[in-house]
Parts: C-alpha cells; structure tokens; sequence
C-alpha cells in the first residue's frame, strides 16, 4: 500500500479538528486505494462519507481512476487496458469425446476493476485431427457457459476448422470482446470436441508441437 492510500473516506462535522493526517488525506485529491476491496470497504460505515454518484477513487494495484455512476464504478479513461492475464501452454491435449470438455490448462481468471469494463479474450493454437474431412470444434467459456457462440447451425461452436483431405493441422484463433458485467472472479477457459476420431490442440501428440495461449485485456469503458 503506497504513501497516498487509505482505507476509508472520512465525513467531518461542524467545528471538528482535524488532526494532520486528516489534512494531509483531503491534500491528496482524488482518494487512493490499493485495491477495489479497500475501495468498497471505505464508504458507508461509523464517521465515513456516503458512498454517492459522483465519488472518484484510484485503485493502486490496477493504476486506474475510477467514478462511481450511482450504481456501480466505472473506469474514467475509455479504451485503456487496465490488466492483461494470460497462460502459455506447450503441451498437447487430445480426445475422442464428441461433446465439449475442457482443455488442460487452457484456462486463465481475471477479476476486472470495474463492473462496465469489457474482456478482449484471445486465443490461439494449433489443432490436429487424425481423419480427414473432418470438423474439430472448440468453444470458449465465460464461468461455464458458452460465448462467442454463432446465431444458428448444427455445429454451433466458438471456432469450427474444417480439414480438408489434404490438411491435417491447422491453427485455431477466437478473438471476442465479452462484457462480463462484474467485479467479481471471471474464469475463461477453452473446450474442445470432435465430430469422429481423435482431435488433439498444440500439436498432434507425435510430430507436430506449437505452444497455445489465452490471453484477456481488462479494457476501460
């Protein structure tokens, strides 16, 4: 917790003293907090300011500076990446399940600072199929539900690559900007599933290996 941090946001009565430290707190503006948790806890309790529309803060651990809208916090600086979070895997994960199940490691939790934030997810990696002709589907899951879904088919699916007679590997890419809505935990994670035979991602578990990564971009609203 840096120099300019506090843990609650004091209100003054008529003909109170200030100690130096009170003075030295309202010297520094905007409030600063090392967290959103120091943040939340801050307002509303015994001789603490209201928590009300209009409230500035700024969150150490994220370096952003944020406004409270009357109903939750929200980023000043529009379009800024506030945090990034991200996992490298270089191993291969291969089945035979024709319903979706997670791929090892290919998942990544990012708490965002603010509720109107937006996720840039991006994932990449290498997909082998051991038949040709044939469809691996991947999906991408925000806290176990399916999303970067299309309107309609009978594959629906984040990414469907399709391998024609002649292309065994090929590389798989999911770019989506989700709106997860919260300040709490978020889990993205990838599945994977096969319509016949044997799919495998990051390689094919015998000649081919190429490292896969999900990434996710808290960005500013």
């Amino acid at each position: 917790m840096g120099a300019n941090a506090q843990t609650s946001v004091p209100a003054f009565t008529a003909g109170q003293v200030l100690t130096a430290a009170q003075v030295t707190g309202i010297n520094t503006g905007i409030p600063v907090f090392a967290s959103s948790t120091e943040r939340d806890a801050a307002f509303g309790g015994t001789g603490e300011k209201t928590l009300a529309e209009g409230q500035m803060a700024y969150l150490e651990d994220t370096n952003a500076t944020q406004y409270y809208d009357g109903s939750s916090w929200a980023a000043i600086a529009g379009g800024k990446i506030l945090q990034v979070v991200s996992t490298f895997v270089d191993t291969v994960f291969s089945t035979t399940s024709t319903s979706f199940v997670d791929v090892t490691g290919h998942t990544v939790t990012i708490t965002p600072s603010a509720a109107t934030s937006k996720v840039y997810v991006v994932y990449t990696a290498l997909t082998y199929h051991t038949n040709t002709g044939r469809v691996r589907k991947l999906n991408l899951l925000r806290d176990g539900t399916n999303i970067a879904q299309p309107s309609g088919g009978s594959a629906a699916a984040s990414m469907n690559p399709y391998m024609s007679a002649s292309l065994g590997a090929m590389h798989a890419t999911i770019n989506f900007l989700d709106s997860p809505a919260t300040t709490s935990a978020v889990v993205y994670k990838i599945q994977v599933a096969t319509d016949v035979g044997t799919v495998s991602v990051g390689g094919d578990a015998g000649v081919i290996t190429s490292p896969a990564s999900l990434t996710v971009m808290e960005v500013s609203a």
